[in-house]
């Protein structure tokens, strides 16, 4: 299978990825029981209501119901709240270049062959990466966990590749209160998703027009290679 042709990954919607994440987890799990449910009646039929068999089956449907209680629903729900928040913030993101400050270029759940980069955001103000995160808090930023700061420059790392231009990257909480909004830890900026929109507007201008250009087809076009190498193995 080579590229999919009309497929384009800068148009991707915020929380794509873990909205079909939430969606294929719940398609699973319905089928599970559906499945289940349909064997244990055909052995109950079979082999009558009583036997140990059927028995035995009823007692499987009940270890699958504690499993998915235990572990699928909380991980469901886990993506679920990442999903609505990576929403959220990226329809913050979507009126960067209303009113003042500049054209800028708002790229979701972009996935340069290493993992999925929440956010990118290209304006003149230079170039962001944004690390979405629903923890609602509160969050002391002398406590995020290295975990994330290292994903957050991870992230950084591969943009900054792609687009040849330096990059800063953000950790944002959906819905978290932030005691020092706005302070880095390990050259991650953390702040919450009500004041990105405004920090990144106040920014001074760092590129041009001709740069903002450049550095979105750059990206736009190592978002496709990397789209084209997952697809194009048979």
């Amino acid at each position: 299978m080579s590229y999919c042709y009309g497929y384009d990954p800068t148009a991707r919607a915020p929380g794509e990825h873990s909205r079909g994440i939430v969606q294929r987890l719940r398609l699973r799990t319905l089928v599970g029981l559906g499945v289940l449910a349909v064997a244990t009646a055909l052995l109950g039929r079979g082999f009558g209501w009583h036997n140990p068999v059927f028995m035995g089956s009823d007692v499987v449907v009940l270890l699958a119901i504690l499993a998915i209680y235990r572990w699928v629903l909380p991980l469901v729900d886990r993506h679920d709240r990442g999903a609505a928040g990576e929403e959220r913030v990226g329809g913050l993101l979507e009126g960067l270049s209303e009113g003042r400050g500049g054209a800028w270029h708002v790229i979701h759940d972009a996935n340069l062959g290493h993992g999925n980069v929440d956010h990118i955001a290209i304006g003149p103000a230079g170039v962001f990466t944004v690390e979405t995160k629903s923890h609602p808090g509160p969050v002391r930023v002398g406590r995020v966990h290295g975990a994330i700061l290292a994903q957050a420059q991870a992230e950084r790392r591969l943009v900054e590749q792609a687009t040849g231009v330096s990059v800063e990257p953000l950790v944002v909480y959906s819905r978290a209160w932030v005691d020092r909004p706005l302070a880095k830890r390990k050259g991650v900026r953390v702040m919450p998703a009500a004041m990105l929109v405004e920090h990144l507007r106040r920014q001074p201008a760092r590129l041009s027009s001709v740069e903002v250009e450049r550095a979105q087809r750059r990206l736009a076009r190592a978002l496709r290679q990397a789209h084209s190498g997952r697809w194009g193995r048979v």
